[in-house]
């Protein structure tokens, strides 16, 4: 791959984008409601808070992050909500603040682990940079959210080199959310990144084939937007079955988007 920053600076910058949108918002703003149901923007920072809280500690003190899983419940939806409870508590200034703290403090523990060694996380255990291609994952379809709720423009950039990386490699997981077997047939993966660079992934002559620009295609695997509203183009039928179900993300799907809901990305 060739293109993007490392992608422990890639993480900053996607945080940084979220910073630019949270920059100067009255305490009313921060109770918009995004389309995540029932997720205002405090709720978004909120969940990314924990989220970088707890890929800090995994980096920083791996006993420590496996204590505090193993108290985790099987419920997905209960650990999400148990996690965010205590900063959704703070005033918006005080979460705006730690999550400044958090999302810097993991970086740096992050990009302090060699690169050749694995970090504990809730599945199984990760390189370091794999999970931080992860917290650019939960940056880009949080800040999306955020985006959203705010009528606001991101500005995409060849750093998303890594999101698509680690979309391609998580290919499966929305078989996996569906209880669903992945298909035999070996996937090619075209996507054009902004400065116009190609990361090309799979055997050149698979028969199963997807191309598009780098912002739709991780906007496809957060499930920010329906494919139909996306450039993001399938050749044949288990590819084109794969935009319906594309996730880069484990446990449940969610509900996505609705076609038509938003403008495409570039409009």
């Amino acid at each position: 791959m060739t293109g993007p920053p490392s992608v422990f600076a890639a993480l900053e910058q996607e945080a940084e984008q979220v910073d630019r949108l949270l920059d100067g918002l009255d305490a009313p703003r921060w109770a918009l409601p995004t389309p995540a149901p029932g997720w205002t923007i405090a709720h978004q920072v909120a969940h990314l808070t924990a989220t970088f809280r707890m890929a800090g500690l995994a980096a920083a003190d791996p006993q420590a992050f496996t204590a505090l899983t193993s108290r985790l419940s099987p419920d997905f939806d209960a650990n999400v909500e148990h996690a965010m409870r205590p900063f959704l508590a703070d005033p918006p200034e005080v979460l705006l603040h730690r999550w400044r703290e958090e999302r810097k403090s993991a970086v740096v523990a992050l990009a302090a682990v060699p690169a050749e060694q694995v970090v504990p996380w809730l599945v199984r255990p990760l390189p370091p940079g794999v999970l931080a291609a992860a917290g650019m994952m939960e940056l880009f379809g949080h800040g999306q959210d955020i985006a959203d709720a705010l009528g606001a423009r991101r500005e995409p950039g060849d750093r998303l080199g890594h999101l698509v990386g680690f979309a391609v490699r998580t290919w499966d997981f929305g078989y996996l959310a569906r209880g669903a077997t992945a298909p035999d047939e070996p996937f090619r993966f075209e996507i054009t990144g902004p400065s116009g660079v190609r990361w090309d992934f799979g055997p050149e002559d698979a028969t199963e084939r997807i191309t598009g620009p780098a912002e739709d295609f991780c906007l496809l695997v957060t499930r920010r937007r329906h494919h139909s509203d996306l450039a993001v183009r399938a050749e044949g039928a288990a590819a084109e079955h794969w935009l319906e179900i594309a996730q880069a993300y484990r446990g449940p799907a969610g509900q996505g988007r609705a076609p038509g809901q938003f403008t495409p990305a570039r409009a």
